[in-house]
């Protein structure tokens, strides 16, 4: 099957010191995806959603003492997932990459999860081995996008219940201005609709009954549809966004607060109880330049939008057990 052409250019790989990478597991769709910064990088986060799965958060805190990180660990496989991350600290240790504390290196990898145990055999994680074969697979190409990685069973839409979901995914995106680059990567697992903020169209999330259609989560809401059979952190979206921009640790915590005014238009609803939403923020300081955040909150928010845009265009229906989950180019073309 050819691969989609996606609506929005570029990756996270475009910010220089950034490489990215993915895992796939055969076995059933889940997997891994994770952004390494070689040379270390001045990191943030924020946590929207109110069922997270997160590891090494604490540390990215304006007033805690380490100062760089070295990787993003991105995973499917619930909290189950977090165990990827030891294997991308291993990685990163046989590589001479890590904090030097006098006594050996300690790879910094935050990480955070997406629920996806109910897409087959829910048994069947991302473990330590998974996390070590992303990195080395990671590079400065332009990742795959869709059914990859931290992708591979992200659905979205699931307010009316998973069997009316459609098939999400991973996705990547850059914009540059002032000398400076941002890019994205982001694993799109909503409870809500994705949306393109560039048209408004909505296209992918809950269908109808028939399956055939888009049912617009937002209007079933307003009309007093109660959501059914939601798992709190069964839905998610998480990502790194990343800038060759000199940033102070406040800095990169903003920035990865103001990222998620890329989900906010991108998907609704977004931030819910049900979902776990979590942003990282990377300032690699490759390009020299300090930060401007004014500019750089606006291309964090679009460089955002855009990753969540490009993840469901990437997505390719998937059928397990009888149940299928289209993707949002094959449900327009039907």
């Amino acid at each position: 099957m050819s691969t989609p052409t996606l609506p929005y250019p570029g990756a996270i790989t475009d910010v220089a010191g950034v490489e990215a990478g993915h895992d796939s597991d055969p076995r059933r769709p889940t997997g891994c995806s994770v952004v390494i910064a070689r040379g270390g990088a001045v990191g943030g986060v924020d946590v929207r959603g109110a069922a997270p799965g997160t590891r090494e958060t604490d540390l990215l805190q304006p007033a805690n003492l380490v100062p760089h990180v070295h990787a993003v660990l991105l995973a499917g496989g619930s909290a189950w997932g977090l165990d990827a991350a030891g294997g991308v600290m291993r990685w990163l240790d046989e590589n001479g990459i890590g904090l030097d504390t006098g006594h050996g290196l300690v790879p910094i990898v935050p990480a955070a999860v997406v629920f996806d145990l109910g897409v087959g055999d829910g048994r069947i994680r991302p473990d330590a081995a998974a996390g070590y074969r992303a990195c080395a697979a990671a590079s400065r190409n332009m990742p795959a996008q869709g059914n990859v990685g931290a992708g591979s069973g992200a659905l979205v839409g699931k307010l009316l219940g998973q069997s009316r979901a459609m098939k999400g995914g991973v996705g990547t995106a850059s914009v540059s201005a002032g000398g400076c680059t941002v890019g994205a990567l982001v694993v799109c697992n909503a409870m809500g609709d994705v949306l393109d903020p560039a048209t408004g169209q909505l296209i992918a999330g809950a269908r109808t009954a028939d399956g055939r259609a888009l049912q617009n989560t937002r209007d079933a809401l307003l009309a007093g549809h109660l959501p059914r059979h939601v798992l709190a952190g069964s839905n998610t979206t998480i990502g790194v966004i990343a800038t060759d921009a000199v940033l102070t640790k406040p800095q990169a915590q903003r920035l990865a607060q103001v990222a998620h005014d890329g989900l906010a238009r991108s998907i609704n609803p977004v931030h819910t109880m049900f979902d776990g939403d979590t942003l990282f923020a990377l300032g690699t300081g490759a390009s020299g330049k300090s930060a401007d955040m004014l500019l750089l909150a606006t291309l964090a928010a679009e460089a955002t939008a855009r990753a969540v845009v490009n993840a469901v265009h990437a997505a390719r229906s998937l059928t397990l057990a009888g149940q299928t989950w289209p993707a949002a180019s094959e449900l327009t073309r039907s």
